[in-house]
């Protein structure tokens, strides 16, 4: 990050006092983030509501990657099991799978 981008991106708390929210709230939607300061020190950070859905999926998204690895490192093919043999212990039939088209997993 360059000096001028983190001059951009920072609002001295004062600016709210003087009725200016709605301002920077319209430049936080127009051009991302912005850093509030109190007393010289990073108060918080604004993020449009779009913005801030983005980075929980992503962050959701990486644990589930962790999993998945973790899951994987531990994988061992010698205990995997058919579909045939899941159908036998659980009693189920063809007939049972019937209209599960339109269900999706995730």
């Amino acid at each position: 990050m360059n000096i001028r981008s983190a001059l951009e991106n920072t609002i001295p708390i004062s600016q709210f006092n003087r009725g200016l929210a709605g301002k920077i709230f319209e430049e936080v939607k127009r051009y991302g983030a912005k850093v509030v300061m109190k007393n010289n020190v990073p108060e918080c950070v604004l993020l449009s509501p779009e913005e801030y859905i983005r980075l929980l999926d992503e962050t959701n998204d990486a644990r589930l990657l962790a999993i998945a690895a973790q899951r994987m490192s531990q994988f061992n093919p010698s205990t995997v099991i058919s579909q045939e043999q899941v159908d036998q212990e659980l009693g189920f039939t063809p007939p049972d799978y019937e209209d599960t088209d339109s269900i999706e997993f995730e």
